[in-house]
């Protein structure tokens, strides 16, 4: 979908979408936010297609999520380094693990941990006006005049 095309266009949803409304694209944003930078690394971790991976790992630089950066001049090897706006993605993803744990929770699931008090984290989208948890009030949709 291209976003600027579409009726959809004010919905930041179905922009957001547009980048990065598939599943290889936000796990290897998981990946970079947990420190890959990699192609290998990536592949590996994913047991993804190098032409899927390159595809996703451009699309995912040219919308600024990524940054490409040479570490090897030979032979040339390139790493993909988190922007601002990849780094802002890891509290969606984070809240994507909550929803997952609770409605697709059967079975052996991974956790995550807080790295300095060991404790499990269990994520809550909050308002940052109101401070009301986002789905526990009712919500206006307002279009753009």
């Amino acid at each position: 979908m291209n976003h600027k095309d579409s009726p959809a266009s004010t919905c930041p949803i179905a922009r957001s979408l547009s980048v990065l409304g598939d599943t290889w694209s936000m796990l290897i944003l998981r990946d970079a936010n947990s420190g890959l930078t990699r192609f290998d690394q990536f592949r590996k971790s994913l047991g993804i297609a190098p032409t899927m991976l390159t595809k996703r790992l451009d699309t995912l630089t040219e919308e600024k999520l990524l940054e490409k950066r040479r570490y090897s001049e030979r032979p040339p090897r390139d790493e993909y380094v988190l922007t601002e706006a990849g780094r802002d993605y890891w509290p969606v993803l984070f809240a994507i693990a909550a929803w997952g744990r609770k409605h697709r929770g059967d079975g052996k699931l991974m956790w995550f941990k807080d790295a300095e008090t060991g404790t499990d984290v269990r994520p809550i989208v909050i308002d940052a006006e109101t401070g009301a948890e986002i789905g526990k009030r009712e919500l206006q949709v307002v279009l753009p005049k």
